[in-house]
């Protein structure tokens, strides 16, 4: 029978978990151990938050608001981007004194690799799956990334 000091510790060790992937994308984490198994399951999508009240009448839903302003166009973001197939820490260099494999404005082709993802010590060539302009580099060099997480977005051509 568990004593309550090592109940205690249980729960801490679960809260800091819980408190650790509060800033994640994992949405689901299994630990096991000495015959005492827990998985917390979460969704990282969801967000509680307080809608602000509404200053002035609001049209229906999806109709044209009128702008009280200098007329401005609007660009349509119609880059891709090129995503993480795996977990890991991505790195837009092939070493700290090399310069990045593609900067924002360098055109890129299929098949070219365009960043490294390190997982379990082996470092994953990511190749670009569209051809054209780098308009961005989305994730910082160095940090971990989750799968699916974009790299770099590109202007196709």
């Amino acid at each position: 029978m568990k004593t309550d000091e090592q109940h205690g510790s249980w729960l801490e060790r679960v809260e800091d978990l819980i408190n650790v992937l509060e800033g994640s994308t994992i949405s689901e984490l299994e630990l096991s151990e000495a015959g005492t198994e827990i998985i917390i399951r979460r969704r990282p999508g969801m967000v509680m938050m307080d809608m602000p009240a509404q200053q002035g009448v609001a049209g229906p839903v999806g109709a044209p608001v009128a702008s009280s302003g200098s007329s401005r166009v609007v660009q349509t973001d119609h880059s891709v981007a090129v995503v993480a197939p795996l977990t890991g820490v991505y790195y837009s260099a092939p070493s700290p004194t090399l310069p990045p494999f593609v900067s924002p404005g360098d055109m890129v082709h299929v098949g070219q690799v365009v960043a490294l993802i390190e997982a379990m010590k082996v470092f994953n060539e990511i190749q670009s799956e569209v051809s054209g302009r780098v308009v961005a580099l989305a994730a910082p060099s160095g940090e971990v990334v989750q799968k699916g997480d974009a790299l770099i977005r590109v202007e196709p051509v």
